[in-house]
């Protein structure tokens, strides 16, 4: 399996609280009128005709939704153009629409403020405060701050996009970068890959530490401390205590991440040597076949169980090949999971405007992303297929972005998002589950028989060096980028608080001494392109919990690694319940509705990952684990 990105992020408008986005034009559909300006900003607060009383908050939070639709749509459009086509010229206009996007949700922010001690009903009320808690990256309320803002994010973005190093004589992207580091077992070529990806962030330093100036500036006038906060405030429950709760789950799942970090590490020192691997400490990170080391599927052949007998088994993109599959079926098979479940399937523009496979003849984002032209129906995916088994998950992953939503579309425009970030994440993360067991490749026709209980193992050390090698790395992106919100972790210190953080929580180190100008945290795409991370933490507990519970609703009693729900309408029907709430109310109740579980639960982790971590427990004895010194 080639796990080259942590796929998938649903894309937002910059500074919008709905998720929305764009639909490319093609031949024989008719392009929007190409002189129609720019929704116009909404009134300051002194001008505004919407009295602080329940009536006049009433009126002024519709009169929000019916403007931030609007640019919305409008914003995506140039989104989607840039993304899909990077020019000087599709950079400028982006970020034009960025800055006119990021004031307009400032000032609707802003003016929200005035009906805090008005009384008003409960989802007028929870409506204010999303208008306050959507913004990602808030300007302040000044001449040139949210231009300046949105210069600031079209060039980091675009850096990261267009980034290219020298490898072996020739300028590569990363996409070759991810292949090679992905199949490379030369110590000596992985840290020249893993180091020479790294290359193209230095440059980002000065305008990332910028930008996080404005932004805090920008949450401060909105009544928190700083940007971190103001991400943390957006769960439902107090920062401080959210920060905590993640804390308590990282706690829950902690020992087994080192369970498997020890077995990981013991393979790599008897593959390498104590000179490249030694066998205590900490793992040297570009070992990992992984270009951020988040996920260590690629290194299976490596780490592989020893007593599994040669040739036993079966390479999903071997069965892919074999099939003949293209990128479009590739996505038309994740179409047909949800379809099975009585979902309805995508909507014809689906496919005449997503970009599936990459352009030959332009710059493009290959980031894997979902995107919602209208917060309607018009629903996208913007990838670079390549026929394996990584992106055979991921097509199964960004389907259900979309699905999503769909499915929440009938609500008032606030309330167009998932319950939180995590869940939208989780819920193609949760068909994902089903879409990688041998008992949907079997139902599918790729798998001609289901395996014995022999393949437990290698199955589930398979998914743990994807699902349980993510945890640390979903949980220290963010805890580094709170850090530098706070001031804790100032420019000059980026670097080492980023190293540190691989330490301290998944127990890696760099290849080499790195740089003194290094900004290593801009070579993950997250970082330039300011997308929240802890909600990549939250969908790898909460598909679990979602997997569990849909398994137990579906009648499975055999082992949680086997079930598939493909074809379960009952399920679906469910799911889809819980889908179209949307953001309307808390997330613990959209949990509730689903599972019958109020809160976070990552115990249906240890239940499914159970049998691997006996067995780890077993090949670890008598070796030192864990990286402290």
């Amino acid at each position: 399996m080639k796990r080259q990105l942590m796929a998938a992020v649903a894309v937002c408008a910059l500074g919008l609280t709905g998720c929305v986005t764009v639909k490319s034009w093609t031949s024989g559909s008719t392009p929007p009128d190409a002189a129609a300006p720019a929704p116009a900003a909404p009134a300051s607060a002194s001008e505004t005709a919407f009295p602080a009383t329940t009536e006049g908050a009433t009126a002024f939070v519709a009169d929000a939704e019916k403007r931030l639709m609007e640019m919305g749509e409008y914003v995506a459009r140039v989104q989607w153009v840039r993304a899909t086509n990077i020019t000087f010229d599709t950079m400028w206009l982006e970020s034009r629409a960025n800055a006119q996007a990021t004031e307009m949700s400032v000032q609707l922010a802003n003016e929200a403020a005035r009906f805090n001690d008005v009384r008003v009903p409960a989802d007028v009320r929870r409506k204010l405060n999303l208008m306050r808690l959507g913004i990602v990256l808030p300007a302040p309320n000044r001449p040139g701050a949210a231009a300046e803002l949105a210069d600031i994010t079209t060039r980091l973005d675009s850096t990261y996009a267009t980034g290219k190093f020298q490898f072996k004589g020739e300028q590569i992207t990363l996409d070759d970068a991810n292949v090679k580091i992905a199949e490379s077992r030369d110590p000596a070529e992985t840290k020249a890959l893993y180091e020479g990806w790294r290359t193209i962030s230095p440059v980002m330093r000065d305008d990332y530490a910028r930008m996080v100036a404005i932004a805090n500036e920008g949450s401060r006038e909105l009544g928190y401390a700083d940007t971190g906060a103001m991400w943390r405030a957006g769960y439902d429950m107090a920062p401080d205590a959210f920060a905590a709760e993640t804390d308590r789950l990282w706690n829950q799942v902690k020992p087994f991440y080192e369970n498997l970090h020890c077995y990981v590490r013991g393979r790599l020192n008897a593959k390498y040597g104590d000179a490249v691997q030694p066998d205590h400490g900490p793992i040297r990170a570009d070992l990992l076949g992984n270009m951020w080391s988040q996920q260590w599927g690629n290194i299976y052949d490596v780490v592989a169980p020893a007593n599994v007998p040669a040739g036993q088994g079966y390479d999903l993109t071997q069965l892919l090949t074999r099939a003949n599959y293209d990128a479009t079926r590739m996505v038309k098979t994740g179409e047909g999971f949800y379809t099975s479940l009585g979902l309805a399937p995508l909507p014809d523009t689906f496919w005449e405007r997503s970009q599936i496979t990459r352009p030959r003849d332009r710059e493009v984002v290959c980031h894997a992303s979902a995107w919602d032209l209208d917060n309607v129906n018009d629903v996208r995916i913007k990838m670079c297929t390549q026929i394996n088994a990584d992106d055979f998950y991921t097509v199964h992953h960004e389907l259900g972005h979309n699905v999503y939503q769909r499915a929440y579309n009938q609500q008032p425009f606030l309330f167009r998002n998932g319950a939180n970030d995590g869940f939208h994440e989780a819920i193609g993360d949760f068909i994902g589950l089903s879409a990688t067991t041998p008992t949907y490749l079997n139902q599918i026709g790729l798998l001609d028989t289901v395996p014995g209980a022999e393949e437990d193992i290698p199955f589930l050390l398979k998914m743990a060096l994807d699902k349980i090698a993510f945890l640390p790395f979903g949980l220290m992106v963010d805890r580094w980028r709170w850090d530098v919100f706070s001031g804790k972790t100032t420019p000059d210190h980026y670097n080492d608080a980023w190293t540190a953080n691989m330490l301290k929580y998944q127990g890696l180190t760099p290849p080499g001494p790195r740089p003194a100008n290094a900004f290593d945290p801009g070579a993950k795409y997250h970082i330039p392109g300011n997308t929240p991370y802890t909600r990549y933490f939250l969908a790898h507990i909460y598909q679990f919990q979602f997997h569990r519970a849909a398994c137990k609703m579906s009648g499975w009693t055999g082992p949680l690694h086997r079930c598939s729900i493909y074809g379960n309408t009952e399920v679906g029907r469910r799911f889809n319940a819980m889908m179209e709430m949307g953001q309307s109310r808390p997330w613990q109740e959209a949990m509730a509705a689903f599972t019958g579980e109020n809160g976070n639960d990552a115990s249906a982790v240890a239940d499914y990952f159970a049998p691997l971590n006996v067995w780890l427990t077993q090949q670890n004895r008598g070796k030192r684990c864990g990286w402290d010194n």
